[in-house]
């Protein structure tokens, strides 16, 4: 089996597990992340979702997914496309989350780009709609 072969195998389990578990399986996420993931998020930290940033060490994304846990509900995760090249893999897929606070509702695309060495993730940047997100939050 080829590197990225083996990297879509992980995410296929690490994508499952989450849409199944509707978000709570966020210690699998960590499982696969080397200690030092360079981690981004496009909506930059804006205010009510601070964790939605940059993190530049493992540990520290349990900020991430605190936030996640705590601020919103997941109501569908659905993974549609892996497109793996070498040590890359980029994830499409679409979801549906609701913003507890105000109860308004992000349902938006998104694609997820990862970066694996040695069988661990090393980098990592998701892309959705934030002008949803921002929206959901007032």
């Amino acid at each position: 089996m080829s590197d990225a072969s083996r990297n879509v195998e992980i995410l296929k389990q690490a994508y499952s597990s989450w849409a199944k578990t509707k978000g709570a399986s966020a210690d699998q996420w960590l499982s696969i992340c080397a200690d030092n993931i360079c981690f981004g998020s496009l909506a930059q930290g804006p205010a009510g979702a601070q964790y939605l940033t940059a993190f530049q060490e493992r540990n520290a994304l349990k900020d991430y997914f605190a936030g996640l846990s705590r601020d919103w509900e997941m109501l569908d995760y659905v993974t549609d496309h892996y497109i793996a090249q070498d040590d890359r893999v980029v994830v499409l897929e679409h979801c549906a989350w609701k913003f507890k606070q105000t109860g308004k509702i992000v349902e938006t695309p998104k694609a997820d780009s990862w970066r694996f060495k040695d069988g661990k993730a090393v980098e990592y940047y998701e892309f959705y709609d934030t002008a949803q997100v921002h929206a959901a939050l007032t």
